[in-house]
């Protein structure tokens, strides 16, 4: 079954590092907003950013947040994380931090940008998995996360499987 993913990321200093994340060829994944279209949404307030968020998540199976070091608590992140599990898509991290830059640099990890979050009295951190390639080498963390995609996609959407009500 061909999978749809929602990539969900801090643009401005991950945009580099999630696009090679998002080019793997693996699945289909939403189209990107360019720097200028994404300027038009932002003029447009917060219904024109939830609305392009809402338009980018349908029809998509699972929404992967690409944590890099600010990534967490971000308003617009937190409010895709929230959409996707009540949409009732599967929902994963993947620490991105040790892919290089445009400039060829690494960054420091980010925490957990599911902390905070609840489903049923149980903390939405305990439930969604995060993945932290252990290499520190960009290319190996790259064939790490292009090698376990697909399988943590599916494992993502099974445990929101099981959650549904």
């Amino acid at each position: 079954m061909t999978r749809r993913a929602f990539y969900s990321f801090h643009y401005k200093p991950d945009n580099w590092r999630a696009s090679q994340v998002r080019t793997m060829g693996l699945l289909e994944g939403n189209k990107p907003a360019t720097d200028n279209d994404w300027e038009k949404i932002e003029k447009g307030g917060d219904k024109a950013i939830q609305k392009w968020i809402d338009d980018q998540l349908y029809g998509k199976s699972v929404l992967i947040v690409l944590i890099g070091e600010n990534t967490a608590e971000r308003k617009w992140i937190n409010y895709e994380i929230k959409k996707a599990w009540d949409d009732g898509k599967g929902v994963l991290g993947i620490h991105i931090h040790n892919l290089k830059d445009s400039d060829g640099n690494q960054s420091n990890e980010g925490s957990n940008p599911f902390k905070g979050f609840d489903v049923n009295g149980k903390p939405l951190d305990g439930i969604v998995k995060t993945y932290n390639p252990s290499y520190k080498t960009s290319i190996y963390v790259y064939n790490n996360i292009k090698e376990n995609l697909s399988k943590w996609i599916e494992e993502a959407i099974e445990i929101r499987n099981k959650y549904k009500q």
